[in-house]
């Protein structure tokens, strides 16, 4: 079956925020316009359970109103097929758009009009910039009280560092925004009222003035600006064409067509980022969203390919989109329920049919297709065949896990991998009867499996099982997705923190292993230098041996004892990160010598070093943003004081103030319910991992303490 729609006719989308900004209320908005679905349900409708959005449709995000999961859903908006997937803004699941925006073309960064640039935001960006994704900027809630457009593109260019490119202008801002004034079609749009399906009035710039007049001094300063405005994204977008340019400056002519092109290579290649405003509630500006998305968002593979990479990660060449080459796909996001598995994929070359085997080239396994689905959030549609550019789902394949690459057997390639997060956060996990343990372990690795930000260990000391993740809300919400989902119930216990340890000091140390018990014994000696490392520098192990002091043999288990021993340190038995261990010298006798000698003194010489060298230990850090009333921030601050807080920043934010500080995770448990109380229920607060830093020595024992008590 030949390709039915043109790839340049596709756009892989997803749409990023910070929690609140208006992403699955944007999307709702997208298909009732694109004819997708025929009513529209408010986020604020659903926390009844009664109803759901399209994409918010498990029953943890009906109850808290927030995103948990990304969806994915496909729609059609003039003759383009538009690939859409929401994804959370809450900090605990940014691992979903990690992997989202890992297979996705473009993003729809969407702002809150009245906050602006938030730290979640923030992150997005960052993973954004990493997966070389372009974006456009959709400053929503222009309709609020304190929305304040100019303040939300500071923060864009200023925060973000992204080259602004203002294509749209608001027309008024809160009870008086009406619409938004075009800039690269020189017109503006009016709503007659704020209904879904009310129609807009098109009218030149420079007729505004005489129409439009606002309580607000900014909101007609915008108007009065619009001639400069309009001047200024002509110069930025044009001088990427350099004959557009000169005919700009020469005649001050320009061709509509050239420059939504020059916009397009712009934001296609970063130079630049679009700006676009409205508010998606009170249905205005998302049809022209969706007209920006076609227009400057590039298609599968306009912006590249994607990497292949070598077994150890290197990059050896670039897989183009195309259909005429072998097949080969991506899994970004595995989900388990009831009735099987879902495995996500986004094709990037060749064709896939029902019945193909492929080679889930990770694993070295093969993986029959046996069912090929369209994913509308919940909801999936059989399909035959997909193509390069494609984002399906594959039902039932059992050993590809999130980040594996699939290919034609023939022609096997290992695509670039995710990145994910480690986890900082750790509970224990019980089931709720004796009878369903088994079950329990079941359900734990399945959700492991979907979710990579999770890890399920087995405390060694205490026989229980450990749910590792990336907050309280995570792990929570994990643990009541096994209950509606995979029908297990299963108890939390209270949640620890996962400590580090590390060098304090550079510390040489000869160590040697005999032993003799009649026959042949055992004989290692070596001789060590350990040294702290950089934050984020990890274990290096250099061999400096020299005139065979060691054979070459018995060197790769000393690497692998030290290796394996930091896995637990001296302090309190927590990992061991960023050291460099140099192996100088050493000693070994021709009969009684192995490796397994070898390992065993490297096990104990580092067991010995760490200790010696009075060791750290550390603990994750948080970015924490307080948002509350001007009267409670001295309060706020207060109590970050008291948990050991730095405070970093703070300011006005809108009709609001914000407090951000660095604070240690054990001192965060149980924060929101003090935030409740001292600002009368009126603030909020966001949370990220920011770094693994010293405990002070003197706190060292009692956190410890803390910990071991379940404190």
């Amino acid at each position: 079956m030949a390709r039915q729609k043109e790839l340049k006719l596709y756009r892989n989308i997803g749409i990023i925020a910070h929690i609140d900004a208006g992403k699955t209320t944007t999307t709702e908005r997208v298909l009732y316009y694109t004819g997708r679905k025929h009513q529209i349900v408010d986020v604020h409708d659903t926390k009844d359970g009664k109803g759901s959005t399209t994409t918010d449709y498990l029953e943890q995000e009906r109850k808290r109103g927030i995103t948990i999961q990304s969806a994915a859903v496909s729609t059609e908006w003039k003759g383009y097929q538009v690939n859409i997937i929401d994804t959370p803004g809450h900090v605990d699941f940014t691992i979903e758009v990690n992997r989202s925006l890992r297979v996705l073309d473009g993003a729809v960064v969407v702002f809150d009009g009245v906050a602006g640039v938030e730290p979640q935001t923030e992150t997005n960006w960052r993973l954004a910039d990493q997966y070389n994704v372009p974006r456009l900027c959709y400053v929503n809630k222009m309709d609020r009280i304190g929305a304040n457009f100019a303040h939300c593109v500071k923060g864009i260019r200023e925060r973000l560092g992204a080259n602004a490119l203002l294509c749209q202008i608001p027309l008024g801002s809160h009870d008086e925004f009406t619409g938004m004034a075009d800039l690269v079609a020189g017109v503006g749009y009016i709503w007659a009222s704020d209904d879904k399906d009310s129609e807009w009035e098109t009218l030149p710039l420079d007729q505004l003035r005489a129409r439009l007049k606002f309580t607000a001094t900014h909101d007609n300063d915008w108007i009065d600006r619009l001639p400069q405005l309009r001047q200024e994204l002509l110069e930025s977008a044009l001088a990427l064409d350099d004959d557009a340019f000169e005919k700009l400056l020469n005649t001050g002519e320009f061709d509509l067509d050239m420059l939504k092109a020059c916009i397009r290579k712009g934001s296609v290649t970063g130079a630049l980022v679009p700006v676009f405003c409205g508010s998606s509630y009170r249905n205005k500006g998302v049809q022209q969203l969706l007209d920006g998305v076609i227009d400057y968002l590039p298609y599968p593979g306009e912006n590249g390919g994607i990497s292949m990479v070598d077994e150890d990660g290197k990059i050896i060449g670039e897989q183009e989109v195309r259909d005429d080459a072998p097949a080969r796909a991506l899994a970004f996001k595995v989900i388990n329920d009831q009735f099987g598995t879902l495995t996500f994929a986004r094709i990037y070359s060749g064709v896939i049919k029902k019945g193909d085997t492929l080679l889930n080239v990770t694993r070295g396994k093969k993986e029959r297709v046996g069912r090929i689905v369209e994913v509308q959030a919940n909801a999936t549609k059989d399909i035959d065949e997909v193509r390069a550019g494609d984002i399906c789902a594959f039902v039932s394949m059992k050993d590809t896990e999130t980040g594996d690459s699939l290919s034609d057997p023939a022609h096997p390639a290992l695509l670039e991998r995710m990145r994910f997060p480690d986890p900082v956060i750790s509970v224990s996990v019980e089931p709720k009867s004796r009878n369903d343990v088994d079950k329990m372990s079941t359900a734990l690795y399945k959700m492991a499996k979907a979710d990579p930000s999770l890890r399920l260990e087995v405390d060694k000391e205490t026989g229980q099982t450990v749910l590792r993740g990336m907050g309280e809300l995570h792990l929570e919400v994990t643990i009541d997705r096994m209950r509606t989902e995979l029908g297990v119930e299963a108890v939390m216990g209270k949640p620890k923190v996962s400590f580090r340890e590390a060098f304090g000091n550079r510390v040489e140390h000869i160590y040697t292993h005999k032993k003799q018990s009649g026959g042949s014994g055992q004989f290692a000696e070596v001789k060590m230098v350990f040294e702290p490392g950089e934050p984020g520098s990890g274990i290096v192990f250099s061999d400096e041996i020299v005139g065979g002091r060691i054979p070459r043999e018995f060197i790769p288990s000393v690497e692998f004892a030290i290796k394996t021993q930091s896995r637990k340190g001296e302090i309190a038995g927590y990992e061991v990160v960023d050291f460099k261990a140099r192996l100088l010298d050493g000693k070994y006798h021709d009969v009684d010598s192995s490796a397994l000698a070898f390992e065993i003194a490297g096990k104990a010489a580092f067991r010995e070093a760490h200790k010696m060298s009075r060791p750290k230990l550390l603990e994750p850090m948080m970015k924490v943003e307080v948002v509350t009333e001007a009267d409670f921030i001295g309060d706020v601050i207060g109590d970050m004081n008291r948990r050991r807080g730095q405070v970093n920043d703070q300011g006005p934010k809108g009709l609001q103030a914000f407090v951000q500080a660095s604070v240690p995770l054990v001192e965060m448990f149980g924060y929101i319910n003090f935030l409740r109380s001292a600002t009368r229920g009126r603030g909020n607060f966001t949370m990220e991992f920011e770094n693994y830093s010293e405990v002070p020595a003197g706190l060292v024992d009692k956190i410890m303490a803390a910990e071991k008590d379940g404190k």
